[in-house]
């Protein structure tokens, strides 16, 4: 079983298809649940993109290359998690797109630029289970990353037990990853 989840091309499939449930569950926590994204959030779902290219380009083509790259985006991405993480807790400055830059001229302009501006990147709007959404896409980013590596670098490969096992038991075809 833990064969079959890490063969590459299955890897690159599932990374794909856990980075399109991520994003679809950030854009339902913005647009359904009301929680619009901060700069900081905003960066965060950029390695999700590239993710859903990678796992679907390597699902066809050279798997265990696309996991390599796939690791490094999902390592970048735990950096900006836990970048975001840290002003939450006030560690580190605010990020210059999430301090206000512009002035108001007055009551009215005041009142447009407020409405307009984007939730400040220190401000916690959710928690679950006492870790923030960036805390938690830390945690993802850092889980996804271990297992696009292990997947890269064979772990999953089946042994010569594995095949008996499956002859054995009347799958002798079955389990195959795309002639890899």
């Amino acid at each position: 079983m833990l064969a079959r989840v890490l063969a590459p091309p299955r890897a690159c499939l599932l990374l794909a298809l856990t980075s399109a449930a991520i994003l679809l569950a950030a854009l339902a926590l913005q647009y359904l649940g009301g929680l619009p994204p901060c700069p900081l959030c905003i960066w965060q779902r950029w390695p999700y993109v590239a993710l859903i290219a990678l796992g679907l380009v390597g699902w066809r083509w050279h798997p265990r290359a696309m996991l390599g790259g796939a690791t490094l985006v999902l390592l970048g991405g735990a950096g900006i998690a836990a970048y975001h993480v840290g002003v939450e807790q006030g560690w580190w400055a605010l990020p210059a797109g999430c301090v206000a830059g512009q002035s108001a001229e007055g009551l009215e302009d005041l009142k447009r630029l407020l409405a307009e501006a984007p939730p400040a990147c220190d401000r916690v709007s959710f928690t679950f289970l006492g870790l923030t959404l960036a805390g938690w896409n830390l945690v993802t980013s850092l889980a996804l990353a271990v297992y696009a590596a292990t997947a890269a670098l064979g772990f999953g490969k089946r042994t010569a037990y594995d095949r008996t096992a499956s002859f054995s038991e009347g799958r002798s075809g079955r389990g195959r990853a795309h002639g890899h």
